[in-house]
């Protein structure tokens, strides 16, 4: 009989063999590959020495194809939750070096549970995905295996931060349950997202394209809005992703954590007070005011490269984790079209699900016309940023800084869609719409008229611009607390933002509403 000792050292010598993966020489190849391994990956996430793994000796129950005779270290994935700048997160990383990470029944129990965990006790989970997919030799225990965490994708979504790194191949199936994840991160040459692949593309369709090209980071951080980061390398994909989890809180019961400032809660920037160009047609860049406003400086920019009209990240004000959404002038004026509509609504349904809340800043010329943006259902995709808006119960304030013209006044959080908060520089323009279209309607009959037009048309606009062109109206009517000096903006944002702490907000009972997706 085997003493203690010895069952000891077995143990020992049986992790030292799971901890081998896929061998020495697949564990070559992944790094020859310019990729992490997937324990690598955990090391580097978690805080030294907090990293604990579960499940690390399950393994496979398929027969059939030769599996019988196949040996698959910890089943091709590392579950296990650890800290991460000192708060519990949970965790799983598929392991290409062992029959390159392919998900089976097993394979997907395992990350079930950690999923499950995570959910039962309201802590973040972070899958890094680098599989090639379904384990065929299983069939439909693979596609159930995918199933079942699609189902706890959606089921722990708006109750638990779940996010997704891409570190390798990504396709067929295994693609949706990053896509129900509310952040992922790829990285540049490593990591490709889709449904089919160039060759599938080029048997069927005839079509030459490269993995990169058709599901690369870029492609997926620019074209379709699928990727939130596109990271040079891996480090810089976790770096990120670690800087994330320190603007959300561990589940939607919860505050975002308090991080102290030294920057005064009553500094001023003079910049602001020159920001806005004389020229009303004249661009400057939104992020500058951010940065101008919020602690430090420091902007966590979401979606950098996609639908840069429009900005959304998080920043602090006073020690406290915000979102933001503004429009950027630099990029189609800051118009509203389909692409930035998602990208906002996306994000605010984040930050109101998790506590997080919202300033807005405006400078909007109004939706983005042509046939493509109708055809495409700019109505049904713009309807969404009002109805998100109306839906947030979190504390909701609005910055106008310049332009806020028409249905894109009220779809960048105006009054009426419930925010608590309304500040506006003096530079604000409120209206129906632009002052040459306005001119153009209520005066054309004076316009045609007279004996020049075009003199009588510019007098027109001239006269609506300085009759409407300003935040007093408004203001007047009470859609607007206060016009404010912009350099004085940082203050009444932080005070505005302590005052709302407090906020309670019921919504009529129901099991859910109909968004237009």
């Amino acid at each position: 009989m085997a003493t203690v000792a010895e069952k000891i050292k077995e143990l020992r010598e049986r992790e030292a063999k799971i901890k081998e993966m896929g061998g020495p020489k697949a564990v070559e190849q992944q790094h020859e590959r310019g990729k992490l391994t997937a324990r690598e990956r955990l090391e580097y996430f978690f805080d030294p020495g907090t990293f604990r793994e579960i499940d690390a000796f399950v393994k496979h129950r398929g027969t059939l194809f030769g599996l019988d005779k196949m040996d698959i270290p910890a089943d091709g994935v590392i579950t296990g939750y650890g800290k991460v700048n000192g708060r519990e997160v949970f965790a799983f990383s598929q392991d290409f070096t062992a029959r390159a990470g392919t998900l089976g029944e097993m394979h997907a129990k395992k990350i079930c549970k950690v999923m499950d965990l995570a959910l039962k006790a309201g802590k973040p989970i972070v899958g890094f995905n680098d599989s090639g997919g379904a384990r065929i030799q299983e069939g439909v225990d693979a596609l159930s295996g995918y199933g079942q965490i699609f189902y706890r994708n959606a089921i722990a979504s708006g109750v638990i931060p779940q996010i997704s790194a891409i570190m390798g191949p990504c396709a067929g199936g295994a693609v949706y349950s990053p896509a129900m994840t509310d952040f992922v991160f790829m990285v540049k040459n490593t990591s490709y997202m889709f449904i089919t692949g160039p060759d599938v593309i080029k048997a069927v369709l005839g079509e030459v394209i490269t993995q990169e090209e058709l599901g690369g980071a870029l492609a997926h951080a620019t074209k379709s809005g699928v990727a939130h980061f596109a990271c040079e390398n891996e480090y810089e994909a976790i770096d990120k992703i670690k800087e994330l989890l320190s603007y959300l809180p561990d589940n939607n019961m919860e505050d975002p954590p308090y991080v102290p400032t030294q920057d005064s809660p009553n500094r001023t920037s003079p910049l602001l007070d020159t920001i806005i160009p004389d020229n009303p047609m004249g661009a400057y860049d939104m992020k500058d005011v951010i940065r101008e406003i919020v602690d430090e400086g420091k902007f966590f920019e979401v979606h950098e490269l996609y639908a840069q009209n429009i900005i959304v990240g998080f920043a602090r004000l006073g020690g406290h984790s915000i979102g933001i959404i503004a429009n950027q002038p630099k990029v189609l004026a800051g118009c509203l079209d389909i692409d930035s509509s998602d990208k906002a609504t996306r994000f605010i349904r984040l930050c109101d699900a998790f506590n997080v809340p919202l300033l807005t800043i405006a400078d909007v010329p109004g939706y983005l016309p042509g046939k493509q943006q109708e055809w495409g259902g700019i109505i049904r995709h713009g309807a969404k940023l009002l109805w998100c808006y109306s839906e947030a119960t979190v504390p909701k304030m609005t910055l106008i800084v310049r332009k806020d013209y028409g249905g894109s006044y009220l779809a960048m959080c105006s009054r009426d869609l419930g925010a608590d908060i309304v500040l506006a520089w003096p530079t604000a323009e409120i209206a129906v719409m632009g002052a040459e279209g306005a001119a153009n309607i209520i005066f054309r009959k004076e316009i045609q008229e007279a004996s020049d037009p075009e003199a009588k048309r510019k007098e027109k606009i001239e006269e609506y611009r300085n009759l409407l062109y300003n935040p007093y109206i408004a203001a007047s009517r009470g859609y607007i607390d206060a016009v404010i000096v912009p350099s004085e903006t940082r203050p009444w944002l932080i005070d505005s933002l302590n005052l709302l702490k407090t906020k309670r907000t019921a919504l009529p009972p129901k099991k859910h509403g109909n968004i237009p997706v």
